[in-house]
This record gives structure tokens, sequence and C-alpha cells, in this order.
């Protein structure tokens, strides 16, 4: 019986883990405080520290940004620190306000580039080479784009002229 209510409570920490990663504090949060009235010893201060981020994701107060390539500037230290998810709503929050920010079309192709949307890229990264053709010469030398370098798709998108 002691052995299942051990394994429970491993299987709790490694949910409120994975909710923390997801970027659900407030779940975590729940998950956490309880596994530190009645968890097991070896997991104890490691959900106090969790526990510690959550509260403080949670205490934390929006963002405010000044202008549009303030918002862009911190979605692309997002992307760098591999925060796709909150990135994306960044550049996708500046499109809303500007559907031409060829810049946010071409922030959001990188991040698709870095996360295997290849159809996704394709269509950003042509929009802001639409909206301004000097993002076709940035791109070809673009290390965020490596992973799209073997399609043909985005080579005649970069290099029309070889077409």
């Amino acid at each position: 019986m002691a052995n299942q209510a051990h394994q429970q409570s491993l299987q709790a920490y490694q949910t409120g883990f994975q909710l923390m990663q997801e970027g659900k504090f407030d779940k975590a949060r729940v998950v956490f405080e309880k596994l530190i009235a009645t968890g097991p010893a070896e997991v104890l201060e490691r959900c106090r520290v969790y526990l510690s981020v959550c509260q403080g994701k949670l205490q934390q107060t929006p963002r405010s940004f000044s202008s549009s390539e303030e918002r862009y500037d911190y979605a692309i230290s997002l992307l760098n620190t591999g925060d796709y998810d909150e990135a994306r709503d960044h550049f996708e929050a500046i499109l809303r306000n500007n559907p031409s920010a060829d810049y946010a079309h071409y922030g959001l192709a990188a991040l698709e580039s870095m996360t295997g949307q290849t159809e996704e890229c394709l269509e950003h990264l042509a929009k802001a080479i639409e909206l301004s053709p000097r993002n076709r010469i940035q791109a070809r030398t673009d290390s965020d784009f490596h992973d799209m370098i073997d399609d043909p798709r985005f080579t005649e998108l970069l290099y029309p002229e070889m077409v």
C-alpha cells in the first residue's frame, strides 16, 4: 500500500513538472502544494523550488511594449531561448495590429522553420519577401532557415532568378 502511494506521488510530481513546462502554472502550483504536504522526501525540495517558480510566474505582470519593434525584439529573444509558443504569440500580436509588418512575417517564418512547420514557414517567408524584398537577401544567410535548405520551394523563393 505504501509503495502504491509512493508511486502515485511520483506520478503527481511528473504531472506537475509537465504542467509547469506547458506554462500551466496555476495547475502545477496546486500539484506541488499537495506534494509538499504529503509527498515523498526525495522530491520535497524540488517541489518547493518548482512551487516558487510557479508562484513567480503567476505574479508577473503582463509586459507592455511602446512599439511593435520593441515587441518584435522581445519575441526574437524568446525565439532564441526556445520559448516558441510565447514568441509566436508576440509575432501574431504584431500582425493583428499591422498585417503588413514584414519583420513579423519573417520572424514567424524563422520560428516555423525551427519547429519543423515547413508549409507555414514558406507562407510567412513568401509574405515577408513580398512586403520587403530585402528579406530574401537576409534569409539566404540566416541560420534559422538551415532546416529548409533542401526544400526546392525554399530555394525557388530565395533564388527566383535561377528558376
